[in-house]
């Protein structure tokens, strides 16, 4: 199967609001929830993609010919490439009724873990949906990241128990979810964290690696530090929250230079090849998730167009490194970017 055939026939079935582009640069779903499109104008889910492709690479070939290895150790796993499958919740909403919660988990998560890689899942205001993320990565072997919303004490202790039988590798907060229309003045109720309300899940957890996603600034990545996060997540949920945000390229440097010895940092919003993957770990970023284009390998080839799209971004990344001059990821630096990756509107 070729990526090609994975988005015609993702065309034919997800839905009315995606349109499975050939280029998933946010522009043509914009201004919809649900959905995968934002709150107001859309602009930062443009700008996210944008920023990448305004990063440009230096080529260099003077260097030993190799094969790379993009390998990548994830809390003691190893994972076949940098690469996250993005958090997704009730498909049925917002990519059409081909797929509900289940169905689309039962997919994923195994594809991931097939192709070396790993999916964080989604939630949302139907149980079941935790409910199937969860059993998904238990049969998995505990290969996934179980992704709960902000939501209140009791609700949360629900979901952390579900995370718990699931015996994921680690497990993550979206706060910025706080943001969505359909979470808010709703049941269950979602809103912002503080810092202790923070560490006191981080405690709970035990050894389980927390990671926060949404993180913008470096006062909030100081703030998930704090409160005992091993990791964190550079997003603005894909630009779907709030408008007139700046792109997650354009932080993730200061965020990195902030905090990047103590935490894992992963990065979301736009990435969309192998080449925008090595600019991001150039930045500094320890592994990227991509959420929309696997929803598109989803429903457009199943478990082989999930092999289809990872396939494709191996091949990009691997390539991108050899003419760049880098044998692993650790060889990857800003000094490989032009003007070390400043982005310049």
């Amino acid at each position: 199967m070729t990526y090609q055939e994975v988005l015609e026939t993702a065309r034919t079935c997800i839905g009315s609001y995606c349109k499975a582009c050939p280029v998933c640069n946010g522009k043509a779903c914009g201004k919809q929830i649900p959905g995968p499109g934002s709150k107001g104008m859309g602009d930062t889910a443009i700008r996210n993609f944008d920023a990448w492709k305004k990063i440009r690479i230096n080529l260099d070939t003077i260097a030993e010919n190799c094969d790379p290895d993009i390998s990548f150790d994830f809390f003691g796993r190893k994972m076949a490439l940098p690469v996250f499958a993005g958090p997704v919740g009730a498909v049925n909403l917002h990519y059409g009724d081909k797929y509900n919660d289940v169905e689309y988990n039962n997919i994923l998560v195994p594809a991931c873990a097939d192709n070396g890689i790993m999916a964080f899942t989604g939630d949302g205001t139907n149980a079941a949906v935790m409910q199937a993320a969860t059993s998904a990565i238990k049969v998995a072997g505990g290969v996934g990241v179980p992704t709960v919303k902000p939501w209140d004490v009791n609700t949360l202790a629900e979901k952390f128990a579900l995370v718990k039988e699931s015996d994921c590798i680690a497990v993550a907060m979206d706060i910025d979810a706080a943001g969505l229309p359909f979470l808010q003045n709703l049941t269950p109720p979602a809103g912002s964290k503080t810092v202790d309300e923070l560490a006191e899940l981080v405690s709970n957890l035990g050894d389980k690696p927390f990671i926060v996603k949404g993180v913008m600034t470096v006062a909030g990545a100081l703030k998930a530090k704090k409160a005992g996060a091993r990791g964190i997540v550079v997003s603005n949920h894909g630009g779907r929250v709030l408008d007139q945000c700046p792109a997650t390229a354009e932080v993730l440097r200061g965020i990195v230079e902030a905090v990047g010895d103590d935490m894992m940092i992963l990065v979301d919003g736009g990435i969309r090849d192998g080449v925008d993957i090595f600019k991001a770990l150039a930045l500094g970023a320890d592994a990227v998730i991509i959420a929309r284009p696997y929803v598109t390998a989803v429903y457009g080839g199943e478990a082989e167009g999930v092999k289809t799209y990872t396939q494709k971004l191996i091949g990009e990344l691997k390539d991108t490194m050899r003419m760049c001059g880098a044998a692993t990821l650790e060889d990857i630096c800003p000094e490989m970017l032009f003007n070390k990756g400043e982005v310049c509107w």
